[in-house]
Order: structure tokens, then sequence, then C-alpha cells
């Protein structure tokens, strides 16, 4: 085997350096790559293939279904300890399909282009969930304990200020490619394939990375050490909220862009602009959510972030009395908002819960079982949720207030609800999304309070933010790269062997587009 693919014994503060500036351009590009392939594009380009509300729901699906493969990639990388080269391998094929992707409106009979989109995606999420399973134990190990927490959310953050600029141009792009050119397919071909050659040059930075040579364990049985998590009474409760709670965003989260779409008749640039939105939302209140979650615990964060994200649901019904509205924009924005708020709380600590509750020395097979229940609940729930959404396509449920002057006999409604379609079914989202807020009670971890005390540090936190971007200086160090800190951190003694077995970043878990939602970094 090549040799800068093999594991080293020992990794000096130069190359942790290095691999670090390369750990952070592979999340650029990945995120570039989930951008440029995911969210509204490529729910648009299923729909001009002619997919239907059960085809999305199978299209949320398969990222999650491929979860069921951490059980193979646990035994090839317990027997072979080689993993920078099973990421590097496995990414580079993960992210080349969606050159294939690019090509399915010219090159596949047109009954046959949804049928071919979802075993390219199959096979994307496939490859990407092994790739993400092996990656996701070369960082535990290589990054340095002592910054994990903090260069891993600067990543998240970068990235994901990278990923709304980009969803900008990119949306105006199309819009501007579909005016100009003689077919509808075309702005999103060139859009997957600029999303290919990011994903591959991320690959380029991942083989820049060191790998530390991995411990090794007698084995006990690949079955018998996946079953652990599940015969320890802490963390399955754990998996139940976690289960549940997985469930409940999936049946509602991949019809957002297709409600837009559809009912709302918006334009893509729109849906777009709204996505921009929440995204910076979403990297304003990264650091707000991790200071509370290392303040308090993730349980406490979690209770409040999984409420709003909740509420920004409860809330789509009301776009629409029966139709569109002058409260309907300003409506979306504060549903963006929320969502946007709300989930980096949720993303940054869904994560860290499971791995604080993970024993030292166990966490592989802990997260791995975590992000097996996560799979099959987040595989099971779209699918239900698009064939609900064709069987509630023709349904309706009106409740309207009368107003009768009994002197004149004039009178005129007031309409108070007006459920259709997808309305049934992100109601239904929310009751799910209730009973695994309840399932958090029975969650324990150190560190809990009340949610008022988390409220008054969360507030307390955004208003400093407010003041410290409130000059032209504080927006310039909001949006800039962290090198700067990042060489800081990587100071002596933060050496890549100083390491504990059960310490992980819950965003090199999650920041797996191949392993989700292609819309973070990854690989």
């Amino acid at each position: 085997m090549l040799r800068w693919l093999q594991p080293k014994d020992r990794i000096d503060e130069a190359e942790v350096e290095v691999g670090l500036r390369a750990l952070l351009y592979d999340g650029v590009c990945s995120q570039i790559m989930g951008t440029f392939t995911g969210g509204a594009f490529l729910v648009a380009f299923a729909l001009l293939l002619g997919a239907s509300n059960t085809v999305i729901g199978l299209l949320a699906a398969v990222g999650p279904l491929t979860q069921l493969l951490q059980i193979p990639a646990i035994y090839v990388i317990d027997r072979t300890a080689l993993r920078k080269a099973l990421v590097v391998v496995s990414s580079f094929l993960s992210r080349g399909f969606w050159l294939v992707v690019a090509v399915i409106p010219w090159l596949v009979p047109r009954e046959q282009t949804v049928m071919v989109l979802l075993i390219c995606l199959l096979l994307y999420f496939g490859l990407g969930t092994i790739s993400g399973c092996a990656f996701n134990s070369w960082m535990r190990d290589f990054v340095p304990e002592k910054i994990m927490g903090r260069y891993f959310g600067k990543r998240m953050a970068v990235a994901t200020a990278v990923g709304a600029a980009l969803t900008v141009l990119a949306g105006f792009g199309v819009e501007f490619g579909k005016r100009v050119m003689s077919d509808q397919f075309t702005p999103y071909s060139v859009l997957f394939v600029l999303g290919a050659i990011a994903g591959l040059t991320g690959v380029y930075f991942l083989a820049r990375i060191p790998e530390p040579r991995m411990e090794v364990h007698t084995p006990q049985g690949l079955f018998k050490t996946l079953g652990e998590p599940f015969r320890d009474f802490d963390f399955r409760r754990l998996l139940l909220f976690l289960g549940s709670w997985n469930f409940a965003v999936n049946l509602a989260a991949p019809f957002f862009a297709v409600y837009m779409i559809n009912r709302l008749e918006m334009s893509l640039a729109l849906v777009l602009g709204l996505s921009v939105v929440s995204q910076a939302c979403n990297v304003a209140f990264f650091k707000i959510w991790g200071s509370a979650a290392d303040r308090f615990s993730n349980k406490s964060v979690l209770s409040i972030s999984g409420s709003l994200f909740i509420l920004s649901i409860a809330l789509w019904p009301f776009l629409t009395m029966p139709e569109r509205y002058f409260l309907t924009l300003p409506l979306l924005f504060v549903i963006h908002i929320l969502a946007g708020i709300s989930t980096a709380g949720v993303n940054l600590c869904a994560g860290n819960i499971a791995l604080k509750a993970a024993p030292k020395g166990k966490a592989t097979a802990f997260l791995a079982a975590n992000a097996l229940v996560n799979g099959v609940a987040a595989t099971i729930a779209p699918i239900i949720a698009g064939i609900a959404a064709d069987g509630f396509a023709t349904k309706q449920l009106s409740l309207r207030l009368h107003w009768l002057s009994t002197e004149t006999g004039n009178g005129f409604d007031i309409p108070a609800i007006d459920l259709r379609g997808l309305d049934f079914l992100f109601l239904i989202a929310v009751v799910f999304g209730l009973y695994a807020m309840h399932r958090l009670l029975a969650v324990r971890e150190e560190g809990e309070v009340e949610e008022e005390v988390v409220i008054a540090h969360v507030a307390a936190e955004a208003r400093k933010a407010v003041r410290h971007v409130s000059n032209v200086a504080g927006l310039r160090h909001l949006y800039s790269f962290p090198f700067a800190d990042i060489e800081k951190s990587v100071g002596p003694g933060a050496r890549s062997d100083q390491r504990d077995p059960g310490a992980q970043s819950a965003e090199s878990r999650v920041d797996t587009p191949e392993a989700q939602e292609p819309r973070g970094p990854s690989p």
C-alpha cells in the first residue's frame, strides 16, 4: 500500500498542524459539495424527473438506510486498522457518483431516471457511511483532545458560512440558467459536476492528514460488541430519545422544500434565500449553544433547542388560509430563523450527549449503535411520510369562524384552521416531536439545570454577540477563517498521542453528508 496511506506510530506537532489545516479545507470542500448536490437542488431535480411525494420520501430515506453498513464497517476497521486508506478510497468512489447523477437526464431512458437516481444515491451514501465510520475513529485519535470541541465547532461554523454564501450564488445561477438554456436539467447537472469536483478535492486534503496507529483490542465478536450498548440501561434510554427524535424530524423535514415549491409556488431563488437566512442563524448560534452546553449540559440545551424546532414545524400549516396570504412570507422568515437557531443546538448536542454517555474505550461500538438506531428511524419516517403525503393530497379539514349581524343579516367567514395535504404530515411530526421531548426527560446527564437558567444564559450570550458584531471588525471576526486560533490551539503538549478512547467531537460524527442529508462537511 502507498506509504502516505499507512498509519504512523508517532505524529509530531508540525504534522498535527498540517493535518488540522487539511481537515478544515476538507470541511469546506465537503460543504460545497453538499450545498451544490443537496437540499432544494436535489428535490427540484427529482421533481423535474417526475418524482412523486413517495419518491421524495425514499430519497430522504436512502442516506439513513445505509447506516446499516456500520455493522460490516466496524468489522473491517477492527480487522485491518487502516482507517485512512478506507476513508480515502470509499470517499473518492462515493463522491464520484455525482458525476453519474449529472448525466442521468441525457443517458437514461425517461421512465428509468428516478430509479437510477435512487441507485446512485444509495451507492453514494453507502460508501459514505463506510467512510464516515472509519473517519470518526480516525479523528478521535488524531485531533488533540484539549482542542477537539473548539476546533470542530469552528470547522462547522466556517463550512456553514461558506455554504450559505454559495447557496445564494447557486440559486441565482440556476434561475439564470433556466432562462438562457434550452432545457431545465442543465443548470442542476452543472451544479452536480461542480459539487463532485469540490468533493474529490476534499479527498486530496483528507489524504494529507496523518493517521495515528490504531490501538488493537482483543476481538470479542461483532454482534456481542454491537449488542453491548443495548444492554446498558442509561444508554438505551438515550437511544430511545434520539431514535424518536430522528423519526419526528424526518417525517417533516424532507418535505419543506416540496411544500414551498409545489404548494406555495415559490421560486427556487426565494427558497434558497430562506435557506441562507436559516444557515446564517445556524452560524451565529453554534458558539452560543456550545457555550451553554459546556457550562450546563447537552440535555439542558436539547430541551430548549428541540422545543424551538418543534415550534418551527408547528407553524408550517399556518402558511396558507387556504392559499398564500399576507402573513405567508413573514411567517416563513420566522420559521427559518427558529429552525436555524434550534438546529445549531440540536446538531451540536445530540451527538455530544451520545458521546458523553459512551463508556471510555468503547465509543466506537456505542456510537455505531447510536447511528444504527437513528438510521433506522430516519429511514422509516420519510418512507411513511411520503406514502402518507400522497394519501393526504386529496384531504382537507377547515375550521372557520362565522360573524353574523342579526340586525342587518350580513355576515362573513374568518378562516381559523385550513389543513390539506402536507399540513397533516407536519402536525403528525409535531406530535412525535413532543413524545421525543418527553423521552428526553428520562435521560440522565451531569450538569442538568432548569430551562429558565439556560434561556437566560443563551439570551445573555446572544446580546453579547450582537454587541461584538455591531462594527466592521466584529463582523470580520465572525466570518473569518480561524487559522490563527487553530495555530494557537496546537501548541506544546497538544500531541495526537494524548488521546481518550471515549472522546470524540459530535461534529466529527454528524458532519458527514454521505451519512445523512447531503448538506454538511464530511467525509
